[in-house]
């Protein structure tokens, strides 16, 4: 069995690996690169490997860096099924949908600004895939798995999918296959969630394999306790209104949108907040993404399950506006003070929330407060970093507003969750991804009994060849 690494190297976006067993080639994810214009053209690149090719993709999860270039696969060539879990079915068509509507809209900003100054229409950018494009990859989503049940999905090759409570729907994959009469296996990790979160299930602890390929995106730290964090994000509200301000959340339309959601509930029920807290989730995304987590109990944990078989919502007040329309998100500019912002996307890299922050990061009575992960060239991550001032839309704003960095919410598991999950699968091969490289060598010094590879990007391994 061979194993190839096109994404997610060295790197913390862009998941694709490329498995080839007795003449089957599957893919696991194929994510977009994200993180500024570099690489952007790295997106449009060729793979490394002839799309047409590929029999399989194996989907762990709906985030754009690991579903991301699925409809530029399909564009170039890919004709064989895609496997996921029914949740991440359904995320994966609205995230693939917003992201090519986005490309769309980058296009013609960009073909606008150079039309401007070129007459050579040969220079005219074009989107990496359009919103046909991405229809037409949700006709290659074939069979849905279920949790923990085996599927045989080549000759002398199983996949079993288990829960990796990072997002709905989201999964770590364990591959089966026979090498000279023995049963081999290999985990991918997909993306580990942090335990104890409200909403979904803990990750499931992985099966004993012989080799994992796992990430390490926070495997250099620990997470800041949930409570605490909890209520650093109230009393920044609180201080924010104070100032006469309002509070701007980038958020991932996904799982953290809903789980910032679950807090503001508990806040204005439990009279830590006003009971009449405006909050606005502006993202067509997790508006779409929040009706879908209804419809996927079978990923709740047993408070969240019991909420919604009690006929409460969880992630719903009266105070909640979602504002779906051009017109309702251009109308929150028109509310200077006390409203809080929920606006994707959560690096600010594209989204709404680059309008909102237009507006707000001059002001010094506003906030900006980040519950994820940023990654480096992103505008998150250079406006966390201490930057003066940012380029947005083409003029240079001023960081004046308030800045908060929270790390408590995180949906990737820590340090101590990662080593935990590492030991559990009792590994004589471990294949470290989806990081970035110092993080990567830390928690590769703290791994024991297991022989250690951080592949670089095209770089390709025979397994269960040690």
């Amino acid at each position: 069995m061979k194993l190839s690494f096109y994404g997610a190297a060295r790197g913390v976006t862009g998941s694709c690996c490329l498995i080839e067993h007795k003449g089957t080639r599957l893919l696991v994810d194929c994510g977009l690169f994200q993180g500024g214009r570099e690489l952007d053209e790295d997106n449009a690149e060729p793979f490394g490997f002839d799309a047409a090719s590929i029999d399989i993709v194996l989907l762990t999860h709906a985030h754009l860096d690991h579903c991301g270039r699925l409809p530029l696969l399909v564009k170039r060539g890919f004709r064989g099924e895609i496997i996921t879990t029914a949740a991440s079915r359904a995320l994966a068509r609205v995230v693939l949908l917003d992201a090519a509507h986005l490309q769309e809209e980058d296009a013609r900003w960009r073909a606008r600004k150079l039309a401007r100054r070129s007459k050579n229409k040969n220079e005219m950018p074009e989107p990496l895939y359009t919103q046909l494009d991405a229809l037409d990859t949700l006709d290659y989503f074939g069979r849905v798995v279920r949790y923990d049940e085996p599927m045989a999905i080549a000759p002398g090759l199983a996949a079993t999918f288990f829960d990796a409570g990072h997002i709905l729907g989201s999964a770590s994959i364990r591959l089966c296959c026979e090498v000279d009469g023995k049963q081999r296996s290999m985990v991918f990790s997909g993306d580990i969630g942090n335990a104890n979160r409200p909403i979904l299930r803990d990750p499931t602890p992985p099966p004993v394999s012989d080799v994992v390929v796992m990430e390490t995106t926070y495997g250099n730290r620990l997470h800041k306790p949930l409570a605490p964090s909890v209520e650093e994000l109230y009393q920044a509200i609180e201080d924010t209104f104070g100032r006469g301000g309002n509070v701007i959340i980038p958020t991932f339309a996904l799982e953290r949108a809903q789980e910032i959601l679950f807090h503001l509930r508990e806040g204005v029920e439990s009279g830590r907040l006003s009971r009449n807290l405006p909050v606005f989730l502006d993202s067509p995304m997790a508006i779409s993404a929040t009706e879908i987590f209804r419809r996927h109990p079978e990923c709740f944990d047993t408070q969240t399950l019991a909420m919604f078989e009690a006929g409460r919502d969880p992630m719903s007040w009266r105070g909640l506006r979602f504002t779906a329309d051009t017109a309702d998100s251009m109308a929150i500019n028109n509310i200077t003070s006390g409203a809080v912002i929920l606006a994707g996307s959560g690096m600010a890299t594209g989204g709404r929330v680059r309008h909102h922050m237009k507006h707000h990061l001059w002001r010094e009575n506003s906030s900006v407060v980040f519950v994820g992960f940023a990654a480096e060239g992103t505008l998150a991550r250079r406006i966390i970093d201490g930057a003066k001032t940012v380029a947005l839309f083409g003029e240079e704003i001023a960081v004046r507003a308030h800045i908060y960095t929270i790390n408590g919410f995180s949906a990737h598991a820590d340090r101590d969750e990662l080593l935990a999950w590492h030991k559990h699968s009792q590994a004589a091969k471990t294949f470290l991804v989806h990081g970035e490289e110092n993080v990567m060598q830390v928690f590769a010094a703290q791994l024991q009994n297991t022989q250690v590879e951080m592949p670089q990007l095209g770089q390709s391994f025979t397994v269960f060849d040690f």
